[in-house]
């Protein structure tokens, strides 16, 4: 009686191993993502040893298995779609009678999305899961202080006549983050293209206490006035005439356009608009630097006459 307990007690954990096993390969993959070339994917069939291994889908987007005449066409399809047109093939081939199948993707490959540009860390990963724009830009360890006010997004869709074209959309940093706009946050799902632009700089050189590039911040419009407190004010042998180099779109012609600096300065002349690539050009006032080296022999000589003693200065 004893033995024959034992004997039931075996076979009702034995049944339910086996149920937990069936419940386990019929259990829905994650992520639920269409397959696609370069993938690799694990396939297991349930008492089936010899077809259960981990096969890479081609460059074509087929999938081989072994001991089978024909190829199965894998890309597009989900996960589970991939395990009917697999158990079918095993059937029609003869090869299992009732064959059940488990598709799990092990690696993405066909699903990249690339940020490049103006952030910190540029990068390249695939789309697993749920990936937002933000999502991207934190694994490429956000915008660098370079960044413009906008972000490029451009993925490739298929168009009516069959050939792929390229779609970019443009979104504004401010309102992404700033403003926090659910709709500015794409979804992205593989194929994506991240790029940060830099933003546009002012060039000035010349009589400033702090000559350099000034980027324009979230697009604004700058000014003299404006690149001119960045750059710490004028040095005491500036011109009154200061100059705006500016190209034309072309990139080829380039124009000099003069200023009055000295009535800007007076608030006699309304500040003038800088745009991007400009060069901000205040000369050297040759005549004051001239006077101002005069006027130091001149000093020199009355303190040194005014102690007695003499000094020759060239």
């Amino acid at each position: 009686m004893i033995r024959f307990l034992l004997l039931l007690t075996a076979l009702g954990s034995a049944a339910a191993q086996t149920r937990g096993t069936l419940a386990d390969l019929t259990t829905p993959n994650l992520p639920a993502q269409r397959i696609g070339p370069d993938d690799l994917v694990a396939v297991s069939v349930y008492d089936a040893p010899e077809f259960t291994r981990t096969v890479r889908v081609g460059a074509d987007g087929m999938l081989r298995l072994p001991m089978t005449d024909r190829r199965i066409k894998a890309q597009g399809l989900l996960p589970a779609d991939l395990e009917t047109a697999i158990a079918e093939m095993l059937r029609s081939s003869g090869l299992v009678v009732d064959p059940l199948v488990t598709v799990t993707v092990v690696e993405y490959h066909s699903r990249p999305i690339s940020v490049a540009g103006a952030v910190k860390t540029p990068v390249t990963f695939q789309a697993v899961g749920t990936v937002t724009l933000l999502d991207a830009l934190t694994r490429a360890g956000g915008l660098s202080p370079e960044a413009g006010p906008e972000i490029l997004v451009s993925c490739t869709q298929p168009a009516a006549s069959g050939s792929p074209t390229a779609l970019v959309q443009r979104i504004p940093v401010k309102g992404l983050i700033d403003a926090a706009d659910p709709e500015l946050n794409l979804r992205l799902t593989g194929g994506e293209e991240i790029r940060v632009p830099d933003a546009g700089k002012v060039f000035v050189v010349g009589n400033v206490k702090k000559p350099g590039a000034y980027a324009l911040q979230d697009g604004a419009e700058t000014s003299v006035l404006k690149v001119l407190a960045l750059a710490e004010g004028l040095t005491q042998y500036s011109s009154n005439v200061a100059y705006i180099y500016r190209r034309d779109a072309d990139s080829v012609s380039k124009h000099e356009i003069p200023i009055a600096l000295h009535k800007i300065m007076e608030r006699k002349s309304p500040d003038i608009p800088l745009l991007a690539n400009d060069v901000f050009y205040i000369p050297d006032n040759s005549g004051r630097r001239t006077s101002m080296a005069a006027l130091d022999r001149i000093l020199g000589f009355g303190s040194a006459t005014a102690s007695g003693v003499l000094v020759w200065r060239r």
